[in-house]
């Protein structure tokens, strides 16, 4: 999994252009269906809301393979994100002390 920060109104294009891959040879994929370049992350329920840094939103990425063929999607999660700061944890809970 690669993490990284986007707004929801970026379109799949500007989220496909973050590799060192130009985008017509990549495949993003939400809920196993194709992203299309035009839409917006926000298109395919991708909001600030829904995806935050503890919870984050999934897209699976497919690399277009020397014979043209695109590469078979797996979605292997190799990493966790990074425990939330102290300072970040009110912000989440919208001011409310956590109960431990």
């Amino acid at each position: 999994m690669l993490f990284t920060c986007v707004g929801d109104s970026n379109d799949v294009t500007s989220v496909a252009g973050i590799l060192k891959v130009t985008p017509s040879n990549q495949q993003l994929f939400k809920d196993n269906q194709v992203m299309e370049d035009e839409k917006t992350l926000q298109d395919y329920g991708l909001t600030s809301s829904s995806a935050k840094a503890q919870c984050p939103g999934s897209v699976g990425l497919a690399v277009r393979l020397e014979n043209g063929e695109f590469e078979q999607l797996d979605l292997t999660p190799f990493s966790s994100p990074p425990d939330l700061p102290d300072v970040m944890k009110s912000q989440e809970t919208n001011g409310q002390e956590q109960s431990s």
